[in-house]
């Protein structure tokens, strides 16, 4: 296979070295390379994104928006094959190479506060850099990704057709979901009432999307665009809050482990802000922090549907594992919402700063 793919881009399997690369759960990934070249080799999962095409179709589209507007950001797009697509496809399985880019690094984990604000600027520079870009010539990579009404109905389908058993091993977590119905009834307010602005939305901003510089740990770009699509601001701000705020992610069963760190979400606001501050609309700010609340509920949501629904979707390791998912990301939801009134004071802070600041500059 290797060499089939690489010969397409007009490089020898033979003289690279070939390694398992990164932590992604979705598509296969390898280094491959030697002491004069470095690529990053891809086999993208068809089984999440059915129509490739379409990421090859944004990520080309943004690419020359942005060689036109800002040719000096980095953007990693895809290497061109001799064929001259973006894409190749050996036995209906698409592969693309990237290069990889020197003297740079991702990581896991965020271990303190300046990780989370280089990470949070990157991905607000990046739809900033994008804010006059046509949204519409963008087509969705994954349909209805972060459509809450949708999980919160399949959520509800699940209920009634579960079994009994489930649904009382469940109980606690469905009580839990149903109580904050609120969250999603908000979210269809926020869309009808157009207090959001569809914008190019990364969708997938886990701390391991930015690469950083190995020396100094500073921001350089966001990666893994095969999410990027039409969307709100929303879903990349409450995605970092709810992959960056707590140290315990998602798998952790011990939830005393699950804590809030409001220096993280401080960080947070502050690099995306840095960013979007001029962008966003007055409305739109307002709905920082029920960013959180949307992605940590949409998020236990699905694992407790998935759970009524037999362990269909998800992958788990053992008995309970969906519920056990689900109940974890409830807690940090309450967590996050008992923290809320520690937010605003946070954002308030942040904003009388940078006015303090902007006031020096002009004095």
């Amino acid at each position: 296979m290797f060499q089939a793919v690489l010969g397409a881009y007009g490089l020898n399997a033979e003289q690279f070295k070939i390694e398992p690369f990164g932590s992604g759960l979705i598509n296969h990934t390898w280094k491959v390379y030697n002491e004069q070249q470095a690529y990053i080799l891809q086999e993208v999962n068809t089984e999440v994104f059915r129509e490739p095409q379409h990421i090859a179709h944004n990520i080309e589209t943004i690419k020359k928006y942005l060689d036109q507007t800002a040719p000096k950001y980095l953007f990693v797009a895809p290497i061109e094959a001799t064929n001259g697509g973006d894409f190749i496809v050996i036995d209906d399985h698409f592969y693309r190479i990237f290069p990889f880019v020197e003297n740079s690094c991702s990581i896991d984990f965020v271990h303190h506060p300046e990780q989370a604000y280089h990470a949070a600027k990157q991905f607000g520079k990046f739809t900033r850099m994008l804010c006059a870009f046509n949204v519409k010539k963008l087509k969705a990579t994954i349909e209805d990704f972060h459509n809450l009404p949708l999980r919160v109905e399949q959520f509800k389908k699940a209920l009634e057709q579960a079994s009994n058993e489930r649904i009382s091993k469940a109980k606690f977590a469905i009580e839990e979901i149903i109580k904050h119905y609120h969250i999603e009834e908000q979210y269809v307010h926020m869309v009808d009432s157009g207090a959001l602005n569809l914008r190019v939305i990364h969708h997938d901003t886990k701390i391991s999307n930015v690469l950083l510089q190995v020396k100094t740990g500073l921001g350089l770009c966001v990666i893994d665009l095969d999410t990027v699509m039409p969307g709100y601001f929303i879903s990349d701000v409450g995605d970092m809050m709810r992959t960056y705020l707590s140290e315990a992610n998602e798998e952790e069963r011990d939830f005393n482990k699950i804590a809030i760190r409001t220096d993280v979400f401080a960080a947070i606001h502050k690099g995306y802000m840095e960013e979007m501050d001029q962008v966003l609309g007055f409305a739109e700010k307002q709905f920082f922090i029920y960013a959180g609340n949307f992605m940590i509920y949409m998020q236990a949501v699905r694992f407790i549907a998935d759970f009524l629904n037999g362990d269909i979707y998800y992958k788990t390791t053992y008995p309970e594992h969906n519920l056990v998912r689900g109940l974890n990301q409830i807690d940090l939801l309450n967590k996050y919402i008992a923290k809320e009134p520690e937010f605003e004071e946070i954002i308030k802070k942040i904003n009388e700063d940078r006015l303090s600041d902007s006031k020096t500059i002009l004095n």
